[in-house]
């Protein structure tokens, strides 16, 4: 049996199918540079922005500072999502991004973290009294998280004690597969990397106080490559945006 579709069905289908081609015709790729610490939620603002916009980011991750090295020697990323607000700023400076495109995305929290439950306590005495073999910490040098790891540290007086018991991952993903894995019984990684629904998933954390270090400002930038792209302008737009916000603040970062 055959079934008429009504004209107006019709119109409203046709209408439906041209939108969604002019959509896909208009729709373009951004290749990212995500600070390791955004990995989570970068990778739901990216699947929210493909469905909203109908453009794709192309998402690396890693440490700070060897994409700051990538990209002076001319790696093609568009968008630098940094960890800290000074690599934006030197890229900045030396003519690889845009002028007056940097805009802080988020700003990042400090946790010592153990994957053993009630391991670390809530005030982080475990620092100075506990019998732990090794800590963690991400390269102060390249990852930002590493460095305010290593100025908490100054400020609490406990460098010299603590530093021969140091493990240094490249970047904080790794840092954090250190102590997950057991390799390290504790370790300083970002809060948005253990925390789910606004409570620690596993293990005990401290978080650490934001005097103890400077500020983790996350900045964003729109790198050469992408000057004249629609769709890394989009991002940079969708990032300011309440459903990117709403992510962000869910994975325990501020603003």
């Amino acid at each position: 049996m055959l079934h008429r579709v009504a004209p107006l069905t019709r119109h409203l289908l046709l209408a439906g199918f041209a939108f969604s081609a002019l959509q896909a015709a208009q729709a373009d790729t951004v290749s990212v540079a995500v600070a390791a610490n955004f990995t989570a939620p970068m990778q739901k603002i990216a699947a929210a922005f493909e469905a909203d916009t109908g453009h794709k980011a192309e998402l690396s991750f890693g440490a700070t500072g060897k994409f700051y090295a990538q990209i002076t020697n001319g790696a093609p990323f568009q968008i630098l999502l940094s960890a800290d607000d000074t690599t934006p700023a030197k890229l900045e400076k030396d003519g690889k991004a845009v002028a007056q495109t940097r805009f802080t995305y988020a700003i990042g929290t400090l946790v010592l973290w153990s994957a053993q439950p009630g391991y670390v306590d809530a005030q982080g005495q475990i620092l100075q009294t506990g019998d732990f073999k090794h800590l963690a910490l991400a390269n102060p040098k390249l990852a930002p998280y590493g460095l305010a790891a290593t100025q908490a540290m100054d400020k609490l007086g406990l460098t010299a004690k603590l530093q021969p018991r140091w493990v240094q991952g490249e970047n904080i993903a790794q840092t954090y597969q250190f102590v997950a894995t057991g390799n390290a019984q504790l370790g300083f990684v970002a809060l948005s990397q253990v925390m789910v629904d606004g409570k620690i998933a596993q293990g005990s954390a401290w978080q650490v106080p934001a005097q103890l270090h400077d500020p983790i400002r996350q900045d964003a930038a729109l790198l050469l490559p992408g000057k004249d792209s629609a769709a890394a302008a989009a991002l940079l737009k969708y990032l300011r945006g309440d459903k990117a916000r709403t992510i962000i603040q869910a994975s325990g970062y501020s603003f």
